[in-house]
């Protein structure tokens, strides 16, 4: 059995370089396979690694991460559709990680109080108690993650071109597992389940590590969902402290037939539980990945 291997990287990725990048995940997935006294299982060269972090860095005009993300906290430059979208995902967030209503009050100037939830000056109430209460996870970093969510979603242009790197990374007919990360999950589900009869794909696994895939609103957008008819075994996992992943992909947040296997006690050791060197040192996760390619 010959197969081949496809990693999806997220976001925060751009002016890297793409060959030391695969090296990075290769490198974490070994240290994860050592604790099983395993060994890279796959030649390097069957292993792909689609490359678009230059094309979301386009998304923010070239600013460097801290302004980018403080243009978005602000709020002044999104349009009415960004900071609904936003204003929803972080009100799920303030939700999911129980922050109550009061605890962002105290952030706030009185009159931003009076108008209640869901007006910019609450979302900016939220990243603020985020930041008091998470000190492994700023809620600038998270502001600017749902953002570039929403413009992959949203932007027809910037989703073809991510799409079809993705696409690009795998052969017609040749069984390829398939691990992604943070928006990458989001990127390589939605072409697994619109494009995988299209290509052809064989996918005996598709990983999801860290990913957001059951937060409302970008359900939503991804509408019907379904388990990709190309995808065998769908496995997912998610470090509980994760923000970013924050539901597991079970029947009550994101139902499909047949059903993903969740795994929610990853022990992510990267400053923000994200990061995914964690993902992949995980032995279980490693192993999984082993056992698909081998």
């Amino acid at each position: 059995m010959t197969r081949e291997l496809v990693f999806v990287h997220g976001r925060a990725q751009e002016n890297l370089d793409s060959v030391d990048l695969k090296k990075t995940w290769i490198d974490a997935w070994r240290q994860g396979l050592a604790c099983s006294g395993l060994d890279l299982p796959i030649a390097e060269d069957r292993i792909h690694f689609p490359y678009y972090g230059d094309t979301l860095a386009q998304i923010v005009a070239g600013l460097d991460p801290g302004q980018a993300a403080r243009i978005v906290v602000r709020g002044d430059s999104l349009d009415r559709g960004q900071q609904e979208f936003l204003m929803q995902y972080i009100a799920e967030v303030q939700e999911a990680t129980n922050i109550p209503d009061q605890d962002v009050a105290a952030h706030l100037d009185p009159e931003i109080r009076e108008r209640g939830v869901l007006n910019w000056g609450w979302v900016q109430g939220i990243l603020s108690e985020m930041d008091r209460r998470m000190p492994w996870v700023s809620g600038a970093s998270i502001a600017l993650f749902t953002n570039d969510v929403y413009q992959y979603l949203q932007k027809s242009n910037l989703r073809t071109i991510m799409d079809d790197g993705v696409r690009s990374a795998f052969r017609p007919a040749t069984e390829t597992v398939v691990v992604a990360h943070s928006l990458g999950t989001v990127v390589a589900y939605n072409v697994l389940k619109r494009d995988g009869a299209e290509l052809d794909l064989k996918v005996p696994l598709f990983m999801t590590l860290g990913s957001p895939l059951a937060i409302s609103v970008v359900k939503k957008a991804l509408r019907p969902i379904a388990h990709p008819k190309c995808v065998g075994r769908w496995f997912n996992a998610m470090d509980e402290r994760d923000v970013v992943a924050l539901f597991p992909l079970t029947a009550d947040h994101f139902e499909v037939e047949p059903a993903i296997e969740n795994k929610v006690d990853v022990d992510n050791p990267t400053e923000n539980r994200h990061g995914i060197s964690g993902y992949l040192g995980d032995p279980e996760v490693a192993r999984r990945i082993y056992e698909a390619v081998s």
